[in-house]
């Protein structure tokens, strides 16, 4: 039997989040995936400071955010790091939405769209896989050596999945068609948000 994860993520299941947005106007929710990602597809109301702004800026955010915050990705990794990055910080009145913005969505949950941009785990997936069959394919018609590339990319990949991070995602959320103008900053977020005092 495994033990239960310490500092676990505290979550919200799509549908209480849709009934908790009809009765706390309070409710803060925060979405921590890129700029492009939150521009295509985000919950009405909420303010996007992407995972890598927040774990740069945490103490600062967590000070200015309200008892009622509720964090959002595409399916909960990234929130969920995020969480652990405000628990450290010593705030500790954030929820994650559990299964992410997708699993809201399939529950019926009411979002803003925009454009048909693919979601960054997606992007990821496809460039990786793409690279990979590249390099196996090319590996096999041209030349040996190329095909490398394949395990240099499962190599990235389980370092990736090791350190819990990734320099594809990096790479790609810096892409045109990622790119949105202008990129949320710290400052912007708090000339948005309302402070805990008001």
């Amino acid at each position: 039997m495994t033990a239960p994860l310490r500092n676990a993520p505290r979550t919200v299941a799509p549908a209480e989040l849709t009934r908790r947005l009809s009765e706390d106007p309070e409710l803060m929710i925060v979405d921590v995936r890129t700029p492009g990602e939150f521009d295509t597809t985000h919950i009405r109301g909420s303010y996007n400071v992407p995972l890598d702004l927040l774990t740069e800026h945490t103490a600062d955010l967590a000070e200015r955010m309200h008892d009622h915050v509720v964090l959002v990705c595409q399916s909960g990794a990234r929130a969920s790091k995020a969480c652990s990055a405000l628990h450290e910080a010593g705030f500790d009145a954030v929820d994650v939405l559990e299964g992410g913005i997708a699993a809201y969505q399939a529950a019926g949950g009411t979002v803003v769209r925009r454009g048909t941009r693919w979601a960054m785990d997606r992007q990821v997936r496809m460039t990786a896989g793409s690279l990979v069959l590249l390099g196996t394919l090319a590996g096999q018609l041209i030349h040996p050596r190329l095909g490398l590339l394949a395990g240099a990319i499962g190599a990235g990949l389980t370092y990736s999945a090791l350190s819990d991070s990734c320099a594809m995602a990096s790479v790609l959320s810096k892409m045109p068609w990622n790119r949105v103008a202008p990129d949320p900053s710290l400052a912007a977020l708090f000339e948005k948000a309302p402070s805990q005092a008001a």
